[in-house]
């Protein structure tokens, strides 16, 4: 979605973007492009921090999130906020949870705009009163069960003299098989259970309460009116949760409840990585139901001198084989080859070998080139043997480009058959500024059950940025993606719960999935 193109010159505007349920990955389309735009976001506690990894780095960010009574802006504030930053000829997100004319004030922050000159749209989102229900394994609905559903504010006091919410109705529509879907009403559950039953429904009328709906946090109890205050005590459910009533609360239909079934529900895992990769590691353990927390541990910089490095580039055809080890090692390879205005024809005739998957994938993502060569077992002696043993090495020429911390192993050992080797840094590793507030939080709170390390710098990194507090791993498992980084972890002096039987991804992933799911 174009803003442009749907207000060509139009300076300063907001969008009313609603964030959904919890989960991140159920921001609309169209949201998500917009927030990516967004010169300021103005955004509420409802709505996933993650999303803002999504804002460009420039982008100012203005949290007015209200919660238990605190409030970090009135909604006063928030409004003139909003003016303010669109008429300076800002791109405004306003970021809101669930969807946001919903029980929200969207529609009276949209009004508010319109009246004070200010050009506004609002994007629907994925309500929890909906969505967590559905990730708690029942359906809001069901053609058998329920063929209508009501969603309700719990927050009003039931039994005051005048409310908005007609219980006797709702009474009457859960006893005919209708569900009732309350927002905002855990502290309220024990008067509205009364109303209930004090209108005809019986005790033990099915309930259902899911907290944190559609996160790695999530938990939910089956109950019914009777026994729903004293269950949600026990269980420790508090808000923000979805009330449910009504005869779906008690299906119980195996393939329903997938989402909690999922192999690495509960597992809060802490992934360490380059800052600038977007991580398809925490991708994939994310869709498996972990909560992934990522914390950056290396920064990849340009070489202090380009000149060597495109010098060989542009001479490649003159070397037999071109070594790339590593994506970054692909990705710096592809940047430079685009600045010179070259591109993979330029590699023509020149055999290329990758050690990984991860690396020959990048190769065939950004440069849509097939390697040569790919070792069975990802690391450096692997690749050197396959080299020697599957072609004959001697007297060929051999471009690596690699990270200046790089292993010394396979430049030797190819030279050591016979190969010429040339070899040069195309990318440089550093350590991080710092780890989050997030990273260090979840250690100290003793919420982390995993630590992962995919390569020995990003061990070595996390232990240096911890420094003294090196020992809140210990409180931690720990996960290797392969024997080089096992290593570096045992001179360090980490344990290693699991290691990865293929030093990749997608056996790091297997290897914690075979470590935690019951047997």
């Amino acid at each position: 979605m174009n803003d442009e193109l749907l207000n060509p010159g139009q300076k300063g505007r907001v969008v009313l973007v609603s964030a959904g349920p919890g989960d991140p990955g159920l921001i609309t389309a169209a949201g998500l492009e917009y927030l990516a735009s967004a010169d300021v976001v103005v955004y509420d506690a409802l709505s996933s921090p993650k999303l803002l990894a999504h804002v460009q780095l420039d982008a100012e960010l203005i949290y007015v999130g209200k919660r238990g009574g605190n409030h970090a802006k009135t909604q006063d504030e928030i409004n003139d906020i909003l003016v303010q930053k669109a008429k300076s000829g800002k791109l405004v997100i306003r970021l809101k949870g669930g969807d946001a004319y919903l029980f929200g004030r969207g529609a009276e922050e949209l009004a508010y705009l319109a009246k004070h000159g200010v050009d506004a749209i609002a994007l629907p989102g994925v309500t929890a009163g909906v969505a967590a229900p559905m990730m708690a394994g029942i359906p809001v609905t069901h053609r058998k069960i329920a063929s209508t559903v009501t969603l309700v504010t719990g927050h009003e006091d039931p039994t005051k003299d005048e409310t908005a919410v007609d219980y006797q109705s709702l009474a009457g529509l859960i006893a005919k098989g209708g569900t009732v879907c309350f927002y905002m009403g855990v502290g309220r559950l024990s008067l509205i259970c009364d109303v209930l039953q004090s209108h005809g429904l019986a005790a033990d009328t099915p309930a259902a309460l899911v907290q944190w709906g559609t996160t790695p946090q999530q938990r939910h109890i089956v109950t019914n009116l009777g026994k729903a205050v004293t269950d949600v005590e026990k269980a420790g459910i508090s808000s923000p949760a979805i009330i449910l009533v009504g005869q779906v609360a008690a299906i119980s239909e195996p393939g329903l409840d997938f989402f909690t079934r999922r192999p690495l529900f509960g597992q809060t895992i802490l992934i360490t990585r380059t800052r600038q990769q977007a991580s398809a590691f925490g991708s994939q353990l994310g869709y498996l139901g972990a909560d992934v927390i990522e914390a950056p541990t290396i920064d990849i910089v340009p070489p202090d001198d380009w000149a060597d490095v495109d010098a060989v580039i542009k001479d490649v055809k003159n070397y037999d084989w071109l070594i790339l080890t590593s994506r970054n090692g692909v990705t710096a390879m592809r940047d430079r080859m685009a600045e010179m205005k070259l591109d993979a024809r330029h590699l023509a005739g020149v055999k290329i070998a990758a050690i990984g998957s991860a690396t020959a994938e990048s190769l065939e993502d950004e440069l849509k080139i097939i390697p040569d060569l790919v070792p069975t077992k990802f690391v450096a002696e692997s690749l050197a043997a396959e080299l020697i043993a599957k072609h004959d090495v001697a007297g060929k020429k051999m471009l690596l480009l690699r990270a200046d911390i790089a292993r010394p192993a396979l430049p030797e050992l190819l030279a050591e058959a016979g190969a010429q080797i040339t070899e040069h840094v195309i990318y440089q590793t550093k350590l991080a500024d710092g780890l989050t507030d997030e990273t260090l939080l979840a250690l100290r709170e003793k919420r982390v059950d995993w630590v992962t390390f995919t390569s020995s710098s990003t061990a070595r990194n996390m232990v240096d940025l911890l420094g003294s507090e090196k020992d809140l791993l210990k409180d931690c498992k720990l996960a290797s993606i392969g024997p080089i980084t096992s290593k570096t972890m045992t001179d360090l002096g980490l344990p290693i719960d699991v290691e990865a039987s293929q030093s990749d991804i997608p056996g790091l992933v297997a290897a914690l999935v075979d470590v935690v799911k019951p047997k």
